[in-house]
């Protein structure tokens, strides 16, 4: 057998979702040992960090707690290792958002330990992937690091998720919208996916029934969310952008959706909207150089503006973008990874005269 023959399935060995499900922190964390490690950033950490200690205590364990300050660096993660100070580390539990919880990720690569990811908000799936963003001071991604496997246990309280601000909930909506057509695309060309190997057909599925979920439950879920209230609808859009969109992604691939933030993290303005918000636009573009039909990209349009996801550069926070601005941001893209990952070629001027059908399709279905 070839290594091109062969198909990887990674996932969280647990999974758990709903209501007060932060009640079980201390009785999943026992198995480990007794000595958890929390990170979080210094908001999470006043908000709820007298409640996860007395959870772990419960439990008959002792918590150490460690504030992740500024950003996710290498020398920040070295910090937080020099803040524990000998201390036996059974277990690195991360809570909060993203950068929270790649943090914890890669304290718990440097120490060899396991990892918990606990997401207080739903702005995308990095609580169920084995990936870990690090950045420099300037907030400029500099890699993509990995872990062993993915988190032992992903821990996901709706009940805080609802009470978040809904702009988390509609960048996580924006981040998990493209996997299905990302990993389409994966399959349809030679592409592979984050563990090197082609897509799996269970994971085409998944992220099949993540676009269906949302397509189905989004607005009601945004809605929903704006009144801080659990629902079914929530419920359902969360479990698609947490754990459907990650396993989707890390076996089924991505693809040119992903690759144009390589380029829109350097443009003027675009780069200051949040992760979810760009991958929803860089759907679009997709979609328009694989040569979808004007009808098809307008229907999405449509949903994004329904529940308040941008369409368009102007949307994203770029007014009046120019020929030299998207020509700037195609050739910045080329560098991504993912471009392969296309069941046809990607070229600056391919991709730029997609980028400008979408704002021309905007255009129409505002007017």
């Amino acid at each position: 057998m070839t290594a091109t023959a062969l198909r990887i399935f990674g996932s969280p060995r647990r999974y758990v979702q709903g209501p007060g499900a932060l009640d079980q922190l201390g009785i999943e964390a026992r198995p480990y040992g007794a000595s958890p490690v929390l990170v979080g950033d210094a908001h999470v950490m006043n908000l709820l960090g007298g409640k996860l200690r007395r959870l772990c205590e419960e439990s008959g364990l002792k918590p150490l707690c460690l504030v992740l300050e500024g950003e996710i660096t290498r020398a920040a993660i070295a910090g937080l290792e020099d803040q524990l100070g000998g201390h036996d580390v059974s277990l690195v539990i991360g809570v909060g958002g993203g950068k929270s919880l790649d943090a914890a990720k890669a304290l718990a690569v440097r120490l060899g330990k396991p990892v918990f990811t606990v997401p207080t908000i739903a702005s995308n799936d990095s609580p169920t992937s084995a990936a870990i963003a690090m950045y420099d001071e300037n907030h400029v991604m500099i890699a993509v690091d990995r872990m062993a496997s993915n988190p032992d246990l992903v821990l996901v309280d709706t009940a805080l998720i609802a009470q978040a601000p809904v702009t988390f909930l509609l960048a996580g909506i924006g981040d998990a919208i493209s996997k299905k057509f990302e990993a389409d695309g994966c399959l349809a060309g030679t592409g592979v996916t984050p563990f090197g190997t082609r897509p799996l057909l269970t994971a085409i599925a998944i992220a099949d029934c993540c676009y269906r979920t949302i397509r189905r439950h989004g607005a009601a879920a945004v809605t929903d969310c704006k009144r801080n209230e659990v629902t079914p609808e929530l419920e359902a859009v969360v479990e698609a952008a947490v754990l459907m969109s990650g396993l989707g992604f890390e076996n089924g691939g991505l693809s040119l959706a992903h690759s144009l933030t390589r380029g829109i993290v350097k443009t003027r303005d675009a780069m200051n909207a949040i992760h979810g918000y760009q991958i929803a636009w860089a759907l679009l573009v997709q979609w328009a150089a694989e040569e979808r039909s004007d009808d098809y990209i307008l229907d999405l349009m449509a949903f994004y503006r329904e529940i308040g996801l941008p369409a368009s550069l102007p949307e994203l926070g770029m007014d009046d973008p120019t020929e030299s601005e998207i020509g700037q941001m195609a050739e910045w893209t080329m560098v991504a990874p993912h471009l392969a990952n296309l069941d046809r070629p990607v070229d600056p001027a391919m991709l730029a005269a997609a980028i400008w059908r979408v704002e021309m399709l905007a255009g129409r279905e505002t007017a």
